[in-house]
């Protein structure tokens, strides 16, 4: 396919069609100046030498379709100080209700292992569980691991886009040169660390197994995520009614229910909820050290961890596993921040949840001290005797609020796997119109509330859970220290010295509480390790046979040549309409098209090859969004249009829109190729002395040369972000902006008008994935059924596209890999 391409390239230079695209600015040359003569006739020379020869091919082009307003303002965050601290009090709700409520069970599984018999057990556990709350989520997560944020989205996806878009390590090779003028790209700029990052890039680029390995620790830490959406409602609730010992069923199904009305609707519900509990641990925390036991403030003293582990050996390091419950939840301040701001999250945790944590478990060390024998049940012991009730309330309450925050970073890990071509296509129900991160999904949101209650069912206790609890949330931590150790390297570029202390200090703490909670596999620990190897083999069996199925297509394209040899009929009757064929190949023409020719009598007069394209950003602009190309010449009325998505875009727009906004960006597209062939046309014919004259006394030629400089199908914007339309701000003379001046462009508008007036219709393959006859066993088993059965099972295309059954048009075939 390699020399089909290459006749291909070769073949569409001849017939003349145009490729309109940034990249014909020579990018490493300096800026045309009009200053200086001497410099400007060498640089014209140079450009206008380009012109008159026929540009090198690229892969794309950019076209510049519908600016929408305020878009970027969508996606930015900037927020007022009100703003701002109006989301820090909203993230309580969502982002730090698993955190908050840890006070509820962590000391009582700690000295379910390690016996109270002096002071210093209580000293040492409380020391313990103080530096550890300040170690990782404050001083790794706050002060490190947010700032590796994708564009202001988090988790562990959001950090393999963010590696992907510096190292070409994706699986799927759909990547092309012309999505780096994407905005939001934002590749750093080159630092006297830039040949180890270098070096790092290359290591991974060479060597597949290096990309496997990659996508593996990713997929692992994802299904931990989702290990934790299962593991946080059944471990929070249980907790919470431990007082009364009662029947939680019910809390679990009506937490689940009301995902449906969103992130930030329950955000705003439970925020309040939340800010009334830290409030309420933090004051009976104050409360229990002034009264019972002041000497508590002794634990800041870190020595206090080494005595506890010597006076106690082995039972100290099981206990670990209890401590670690201090920091359940940190994950999702990282993983939930699609939905919310850095700063916002910064503020709410070290100005709230940080302080009211210390004093809670602070206070509970303290009664402690003073009644060592209700380590059993010591949160609700603690509590004076006339708030019993009032605190019963709102830690219940607050347990099922905790639940959300684990639940929504489920639904952004599985947005963005989806987007990236590593989970089964599901539906999306987009909850917000500010907020784009705010989504819920059906059938992860009752999948999880089964296995929650199913878990409750099946351990009866929170001693087992909180065994299964620890491995997951240490998993995931593990593998964000990993990954943001690699952006370190890779991006940020960062000493050498500064990038190994990241590792050295958080990941060995995490690694031992790793090895500590592992010893529990058989209490409860095998739990999320059998949840993550269940969604890390559907996950990852999906990537697979998905970058084979990509694999085919892309040996099986038809060659132009033999379209060419068609005719511009193709080979049969072209009627009058615009037949839109979906495809995932972002260069050459697919195979399903010539099932399409061969299977129906006649073929549409205008045919788009439209290709939905996920790019390892956050969010695409809507001006940004699509590249156009002319497929053969202009009589064959064939054109390529891929459109480029982020992994946190919307695509709620149905097909009516889709469609409006295609046939715009198409019109837009066959004009300013028009205008470029008339430009070049006119530059070939101008006497060089002439023409610089005319720079100089006008400057009329100066804009024409600056307006080569950029995108021809960009939009221009000024600085404030404002955008001009291109065809209001071009400097080109009146004769080349007419249409009534190329017959060719006003037929082809006209050609494009009429076929748009016999309507659309959606060409789709219908496509089965088959493994080859001479491949392995365990290839075929995973082919021929599991992802078969993925792909019957997983939300279809057009379902995706709200397209009506009798515009869509299906042909089967059968993919061999």
């Amino acid at each position: 396919m390699e020399h089909g391409g290459i006749e291909e390239s070769g073949r569409l230079v001849h017939s003349e069609s145009r490729w309109v695209d940034g990249s014909e600015a020579d990018s490493e040359s300096p800026p045309i100046s009009f200053f200086d003569e001497d410099e400007f006739r060498e640089d014209y020379g140079s450009l206008r030498r380009r012109l008159v020869k026929k540009p090198k091919r690229v892969d794309s082009f950019d076209v510049e379709a519908m600016s929408v307003s305020n878009f970027h303002g969508h996606h930015s965050k900037d927020l007022s100080i009100w703003g701002t601290l109006a989301l820090a009090f909203k993230t309580l709700g969502v982002v730090y209700g698993d955190l908050g409520t840890s006070p509820l069970y962590v000391f009582a599984d700690v000295f379910s292992k390690v016996p109270i018999k002096s002071d210093v057990d209580i000293l040492g556990a409380l020391s313990l569980v103080m530096y550890t709350i300040s170690l990782l989520p404050l001083a790794k997560y706050i002060f490190i691991v947010l700032k590796a944020n994708d564009n202001g989205e988090g988790g562990t996806f959001a950090l393999y886009s963010l590696i992907c878009r510096y190292a070409k390590v994706n699986l799927l090779p759909n990547q092309q040169p012309a999505d780096e003028q994407i905005s939001s790209f934002k590749l750093k700029l080159p630092t006297p660390e830039l040949e180890r990052a270098l070096k790092i890039k290359d290591c991974l680029e060479r060597r597949s197994p290096m990309k496997t390995l990659l996508l593996l620790l990713v997929l692992m830490g994802t299904s931990m995520i989702i290990g934790d959406g299962i593991l946080t409602p059944a471990m929070s609730v249980m907790s919470a009614v431990s007082g009364l010992q009662g029947e939680i069923s019910g809390f679990g199904s009506r937490l689940f229910s009301i995902q449906r009305f969103g992130t930030g609707k329950v955000g705003f519900m439970f925020s309040p909820a939340l800010a009334l509990w830290f409030f309420c641990i933090g004051s009976i925390g104050l409360y229990n050290i002034l009264k019972y036991d002041i000497t508590i403030l002794k634990a800041l003293n870190p020595a206090y961890i080494y005595y506890f582990f010597k006076r106690n050996g082995v039972k100290a390091y099981s206990a670990l596993g209890g401590c670690v419950l201090c920091i359940t939840g940190a994950e999702a301040m990282f993983a939930d921040l699609g939905h919310f701001s850095v700063v916002s999250i910064q503020i709410a945790f070290s100005c709230v949840v940080f302080p009211c944590l210390l004093l809670a478990y602070m206070g509970q060390a303290a009664y402690l001290m003073k009644f060592p024998t209700s380590a059993e049940n010591i949160f609700y012991d603690s509590v004076p005797g006339v708030l019993f009730w009032p605190v019963f309330v709102i830690a219940t309450l607050a347990a099922m609020i905790a639940s959300q925050a684990m639940i929504s970073a489920t639904f952004s890990c599985i947005k963005q796997s989806m987007a990236l071509g590593c989970f089964p296509r599901l539906k999306i129900i987009h909850t917000s119109k500010r907020f784009v991160g705010q989504i819920y999904i059906p059938v992860i949101n009752w999948f999880l509330m089964v296995m929650c209650i199913v878990v409750v069912a099946t351990f009866r206790s929170t001693t087992d859970i909180a065994n299964a609890y620890g491995i997951a949330e240490v998993g995931v931590m593990m593998v964000s220290t990993t990954l943001v150790t690699l952006v370190m390297l890779l991006i940020w570029q960062t000493n050498l010295f500064l990038v190994l202390c990241f590792p050295l200090v958080f990941g060995s703490v995490e690694l031992i509480y790793m090895s500590a909670v592992l010893t529990k596999i058989k209490e409860g620990g095998w739990l999320p390790l059998a949840f993550a190897s269940c969604f890390l083999c559907i996950m990852y069996i999906w990537n697979y046979g998905s970058v084979l199925k990509y694999q085919s297509e892309v040996r099986e394209k038809i060659s132009v040549d033999f379209l060419l040899e068609l005719g511009s009929t193709l080979g049969t009757i072209r009627v009058p309409g615009i037949g839109l064929l979906y495809n995932e190949l972002v260069q050459g023409i697919p195979s399903v098209f010539g099932h399409f020719l061969l299977d129906l009598p006649a073929i549409h007069s205008t045919i788009v090859f439209v290709c939905i394209k996920f790019v390892q950003v956050p969010v695409v602009p809507q001006e940004e969004r699509f590249l156009f190309r002319r497929l053969c010449p202009k009589d064959y009325h064939m054109f390529r249009c891929i459109a480029r998505y982020g992994y946190k875009d919307v695509r709620k727009e149905d097909h009516n829109n889709f469609e409006q906004l295609l046939i715009e960006s198409l019109q837009k597209f066959l004009r300013r190729e028009a205008q470029d062939l008339a430009l070049e046309n006119l530059l070939t014919d101008m006497d060089f002395d002439s023409v610089s004259v005319r720079s100089r006394d006008s400057g009329v030629l100066g804009g024409e040369v600056e307006e080569l400089q950029i995108p021809l199908m960009q939009d221009q914007r000024t600085e404030d972000g404002t955008s001009i339309s291109g065809e209001n701000t071009s400097m080109l003379p009146a004769s080349v902006m007419s249409s009534d001046e190329d017959p060719s462009l006003e037929y082809e508008l006209s050609a494009l008008r009429e076929a748009m007036d016999s309507g659309f219709t959606y060409l789709l393959g219908h496509g089965a994935v088959k493994a080859r006859k001479e491949s392995w066993f365990l290839k075929k088993l995973v082919i021929n059924y599991f992802y078969a059965f993925l792909r019957k099972n997983c939300r279809a295309g057009a379902a995706n596209m709200s397209v009506p059954h009798m515009n869509i048009m299906q042909v089967g075939m059968t993919y061999m890999v």
